[in-house]
């Protein structure tokens, strides 16, 4: 039987639109320009911009910090079965 993973903390803070420290992050999927694609035990999360750059990582801790002009911050799975509010809603 494997050890069960203590899921670590999850935060994100957005300052000014300009930076994003996250933490929680479990992996790296991809970076450019203009999307980051990270791994957190919330589910996968997509942050677009234009000119980001990732200042900090370290995946041992769980903490990424980038820069650049953020648009939008996505999880991309792991979504919560039911919709939300309106999906318990109308079950």
């Amino acid at each position: 039987m494997e050890p069960k993973q203590i899921a670590m903390p999850h935060h994100i803070v957005v300052e000014d639109r300009k930076m994003v420290t996250v933490s929680g992050v479990t992996d790296v999927e991809s970076f450019d320009e203009q999307a980051v694609v990270l791994m957190t035990d919330q589910g996968e999360l997509l942050i677009k911009g234009f000119g980001m750059h990732i200042n900090k990582i370290d995946v041992a801790a769980g903490d990424l910090s980038l820069e650049g002009e953020i648009y939008s911050l996505e999880y991309t799975d792991n979504q919560p079965a039911g919709g939300g509010f309106l999906g318990r809603l109308f079950r």
